[in-house]
């Protein structure tokens, strides 16, 4: 029997269709992956703002992940909105425990063995921070948590600006800051980060992706399109990246297919008009 390429994507649910959780499991399957989920948080929003976030209790969402992987299995997983410092816990737990040393719990708390990694190598984490419409999506003590804990047993992070300003301490003001930030937000080179440029305000513009594992510097060249219909883009972009390696790309190879994945995305729902704010991208355009 055949298998599928297997996705699990661990990120909040969003009512409104356009990103978390709804974006992952369309981009995972329109880019040819099989997607499991586990929710980590239920949100009450459109494509104008955020109205509440109700959190997933953290038990609930390891067991989540415990179901998914003891069963189904995974070639890869995507993280995203993850809310709390005890979620973010929670979930680098349930991906540790599996090794044969599991979690070591001392004074200060739940700490992973030194060194350990989780059985699944493709986990692309995308450190989902604040919304497209401005609503805060993460509280102040979760990222700290998330850069000692989380990032250390990703093998790609997805950072937009304001999340790279955020988690590398700096001020990111041109096209030219950003392999710098790229490479301090490695982890001393343990960790590849795709660096998204949107948020600059040039028409053309270069995500850059920093290969780790080569100690290269990619440059990923895009124009810009002018268009309200960029909710979700970064769910979706860092869903196709794992996506991608679930398939067995090497890592150059799937941060180009993504890049170029989620631009014809935005290029094809630029048409479109869904709710009054800032509406989805057209995860479906390339079938």
């Amino acid at each position: 029997m055949k298998t599928y390429p297997r996705v699990l994507t661990i990120a909040g649910s969003d009512s409104g269709g356009g990103a978390g959780i709804q974006a992952d499991i369309k981009a995972i399957s329109a880019t040819g992956s099989y997607a499991a989920s586990a929710i980590t948080a239920v949100t009450v929003q459109n494509t104008l703002s955020v109205e509440a976030v109700y959190p997933v209790p953290p038990e609930i969402i390891a067991a989540q992940i415990r179901c998914v992987l003891t069963d189904i299995g995974a070639n890869a997983i995507k993280i995203g909105m993850l809310h709390s410092a005890e979620v973010v816990l929670a979930v680098r737990d349930a991906l540790l425990e599996s090794l044969p040393d599991g979690v070591q719990q001392t004074e200060t708390g739940r700490q992973p063995a030194a060194g350990r990694q989780p059985s699944v190598r493709n986990i692309v984490l995308d450190p989902v921070m604040v919304s497209t419409s401005g609503h805060r999506l993460i509280e102040e003590s979760a990222i700290r948590v998330l850069a000692s804990e989380l990032i250390p047993i990703a093998r790609v992070i997805t950072p937009n600006i304001p999340e790279a300003e955020i988690l590398a301490g700096v001020e990111i003001h041109s096209q030219a800051d950003l392999p710098a930030v790229a490479k301090k937000l490695s982890m001393g080179g343990k960790v590849s980060v795709l660096m998204k440029a949107g948020h600059l305000s040039d028409d053309s513009l270069v995500d850059i992706f920093y290969n780790a594992e080569e100690d290269r510097i990619v440059e990923l060249p895009s124009s810009r399109v002018h268009t309200p219909n960029t909710h979700g883009t970064g769910c979706t972009l860092s869903s196709a990246f794992a996506s991608y390696l679930a398939q067995g790309l090497p890592l150059d190879d799937a941060a180009r297919a993504a890049t170029s994945y989620i631009h014809g995305a935005i290029v094809s729902g630029s048409g479109y008009s869904i709710g009054h704010g800032h509406g989805p991208v057209n995860h479906f355009w390339n079938h």
